[in-house]
């Protein structure tokens, strides 16, 4: 049973950033460049492109959060 299997933990996902993960969503209005759009709609975003993660525009945003809350 020494096979090349470790049981040391391995990072899976990017840690947010500083300030935490709402940090993340929060609109910069000084941040400069292309807008990300909208993985559901194609919409533009108020996002960076180089955001992390799936960007949703505010519609869309607010249409996953009635789902998710009606989800119970």
């Amino acid at each position: 049973m020494s096979d090349s299997v470790t049981n040391e933990p391995t990072a899976v996902c990017e840690l947010a950033p500083e300030g935490g993960t709402e940090a993340a969503l929060r609109h910069d209005p000084e941040a400069t460049g292309p807008l990300a759009d909208c993985v559901l709609c194609g919409e533009p975003t108020e996002l960076p492109a180089d955001q992390p993660g799936s960007t949703l525009c505010p519609v869309c945003a607010w249409q996953q959060a009635q789902r998710i809350a009606c989800s119970g």
